[in-house]
């Protein structure tokens, strides 16, 4: 634990009896933003609203032993790391609120979603790292929490972890993979998301294309928007804007935390003590944490943060290596970068930002998905010896995630390159093309993420490219000021 938290623990002591609440039915993966309030109240609690506001509200915490006889740890950083997870809650949504937020599918009583949050030794800095949910993951031995048989270590996706082993499992296995030592542990649903996002008077986003998502419902047009409970439930839910599947909705969960710590931060609306025991009210009565972590160490937290603001907080998904990684028995996951992967996790046990200095943006053509988000199969379409490996490797130089093993197309006679896609890709096809001057796009429905090149004989180059949003940069980190309508 943070040596500036240590002084703060308090011996356990009985629980007073209290009549059992009855359950509350609950919706879906609107977690993220009632995570991010929590972690507001950590900044909120500073702005002159102390102990007395919060009294009582300890109590609603609902306390888990994530650590409980772990050995082996990794060795303490500096600063403190809060693991924030959010479980799926499907099974508790009323007909009524599936029909209304279309929250159809099965529950996997697993983790939704996942985020390291690293508070700075000095407290002027939060740095959040997303783990996507499909993450290729080994287990450590243990014993499944269900079925009470010993498990050997094997393979799964990170967020099946929780499902076997519970609490202690997933931060086991977070350790085993980042090296990173957790401190604390948050686990949230979001019984009350939509009554905490109103509270605070909707909160503002922007967009630079069109959001559209039939399965949630989420329709935005371009630019920004206040949205209310049950939009940002909708926005922070959503999968199937493009292909970018749970990366996509990763950075849309961090782009409303940036803008809901903006507002927090930069509006008096929860300076009214009766509103922020509101939200604070909210967002403690539906989390579970470990003993050491309570009200008492967020108003400690919140007051060392007294002069936090968006420009103060970043944000990255760890980098991925390979998409659709497939593994037996376990399916399509996603395999971290190795490298980049240590040198992230290597930064938060440092406790240093994890983009200290800006990258100078180089003369790119500005396109809307990041070449390190394409997935690229090239083909000879041509009777040119060795085309579809130059094209491979100049698209590869230039950030595309080609598949490195160039092949002839059954067609030798191609004259105009051609980009075969998949119409979900539609948004990738579209950036790839940008890179390759003259070539032509082609519809191919059922073909999936991975785009196709037939390098024609008119190929001549390839063009640099960068994404568009500052959240697609080339270092993968962003400031909250950044992608905050602020």
């Amino acid at each position: 634990m943070s040596p500036v938290l240590r002084p703060l623990r308090r011996p356990a002591r009985p629980r007073p009896s209290r009549p059992r609440r009855p359950r509350v039915r609950r919706t879906r993966s609107g977690w993220a933003a009632r995570a991010v309030t929590t972690l507001s109240v950590m900044v909120l609690a500073s702005a002159g609203i102390g102990h007395a506001m919060l009294t009582g509200l300890d109590n609603d915490i609902a306390r888990v032993d994530p650590f409980k006889d772990m050995k082996n740890r990794p060795e303490a950083g500096h600063g403190t790391n809060i693991l924030l997870v959010g479980t799926d809650g499907r099974d508790q949504v009323t007909e009524e609120e599936r029909r209304r937020y279309r929250l159809g599918g099965a529950p996997c009583h697993c983790t939704d979603t996942m985020m390291i949050v690293h508070i700075s030794e000095d407290r002027e800095r939060a740095s959040v790292v997303s783990l996507p949910r499909d993450s290729y993951a080994e287990t450590p031995e243990h014993t499944d929490r269900n079925t009470g048989q010993l498990h050997a270590s094997h393979p799964v996706k990170l967020n099946a972890a929780y499902a076997e082993g519970g609490p202690q499992l997933t931060v086991r296995t977070v350790e085993h993979m980042t090296k990173v030592k957790i401190d604390h542990y948050l686990e949230v649903d979001f019984i009350s998301f939509m009554k905490t996002v109103d509270v605070l008077g909707g909160v503002e986003i922007c967009t630079r294309y069109p959001l559209r998502d039939r399965y949630t419902g989420l329709d935005l047009p371009a630019g920004s928007h206040r949205l209310n409970g049950g939009q940002a439930l909708q926005y922070v839910r959503s999968r199937h804007t493009d292909g970018s599947s749970d990366l996509g909705r990763m950075q849309r969960q961090q782009r409303f935390l940036a803008s809901l710590i903006e507002q927090s931060t930069s509006s008096g609306v929860l300076l009214n003590p009766m509103k922020f025991r509101d939200v604070t009210g909210a967002v403690l009565g539906s989390v579970r944490a470990d003993e050491g972590f309570g009200t008492r160490e967020l108003l400690t937290l919140g007051r060392a943060m007294r002069n936090f603001s968006p420009a103060s907080s970043e944000f990255t998904t760890v980098p991925i290596g390979q998409m659709g990684y497939a593994v037996k028995g376990v399916g399509s996951t996603l395999k971290w970068d190795e490298a980049r992967s240590d040198r992230l996790f290597g930064a938060l046990r440092d406790d240093r930002p994890l983009a200290p200095h800006k990258v100078r943006r180089s003369r790119a053509v500005r396109v809307e998905v990041a070449p390190e988000r394409i997935h690229v199969q090239v083909e000879n379409g041509t009777i040119v010896d060795g085309l579809a490996k130059r094209v491979d490797g100049r698209l590869a130089a230039v950030g595309f995630r080609t598949t490195g093993v160039p092949v002839n197309a059954q067609v030798r006679n191609v004259e105009r390159t051609i980009v075969e896609y998949d119409p979900r890709w539609d948004r990738s096809a579209r950036s790839l093309v940008a890179a390759l001057p003259g070539a032509e796009m082609r519809e191919m429905p059922g073909q999936g993420a991975t785009l196709k090149v037939i390098a024609g004989t008119d190929f001549k180059k390839v063009r640099k490219v960068r994404a568009a949003d500052a959240d697609q940069g080339e270092s993968g980190v962003v400031t909250g000021d950044e992608v905050s309508c602020g």
